[in-house]
């Protein structure tokens, strides 16, 4: 039984570009398989600032990519994912408090619509949200980072040092370099950068 990898938005975006191909890949014993909701690519599409940072995404070779192994819906699935992100919403406005520590925002509809995702179809997302790690851990649902994936797919040799080492250049780069990943580069990822 193959076990799904969704990816929220920021982990495709600092992912995808390098990773070829990012969306559909299996690897791993379990295995596991990287896949995508429409969800992300809208909340791009809406994001002018995501859609300038990220030039890219809409390349043809990114854009068929994520069309032809895009995670299609049943009508059961969407009713079954509706109920759970009302409750995970639910959850984050009784306790909006515990979202927002340090500058964040709190998980928004389609971060909850990702973890009703992860809950219906018995999945793993990946995000570097705190918030939504926050919110996953109280409702039971499995979340790894973006760096925690990367690990794996570095164990699947599915990337090398090489690419790890581009990838957190990028990061570096562009600003975007989490406390987690920050972390990561000097534990799990140490003997490729000599920490």
């Amino acid at each position: 039984m193959t076990t799904e990898v969704l990816l929220d938005t920021n982990t495709y975006l600092r992912l995808a570009k390098r990773i070829r191909p990012a969306v559909g890949r299996q690897f791993g014993q379990v295995p596991y398989v990287v896949v995508i909701l429409k969800a992300v690519e809208d909340e791009v599409h809406r994001s002018p600032r995501l859609k300038f940072h990220n030039p890219w995404f809409d390349e043809p070779e990114f854009a068929q990519e994520r069309l032809a192994k895009q995670k299609r819906l049943s009508a059961d699935d969407k009713s079954a994912m509706t109920l759970v992100q009302d409750v995970l919403l639910g959850m984050v406005q009784m306790e909006v408090d515990k979202y927002t520590s340090h500058g964040r925002h709190p998980p928004g509809a389609t971060d909850c619509w990702l973890l009703a995702y992860a809950q219906v179809k018995n999945a793993v997302v990946v995000t570097d949200d705190l918030g939504m790690h926050t919110l996953a851990s109280e409702a039971g649902l499995k979340v790894w980072h973006g760096f925690e994936l990367l690990a794996k797919l570095k164990t699947a040799k599915v990337v090398d040092n090489e690419l790890i080492c581009e990838i957190y250049d990028a990061l570096e780069r562009n600003g975007d370099m989490t406390e987690t990943w920050r972390q990561a580069k000097h534990r799990e990822f140490a003997r490729i950068f000599g920490t």
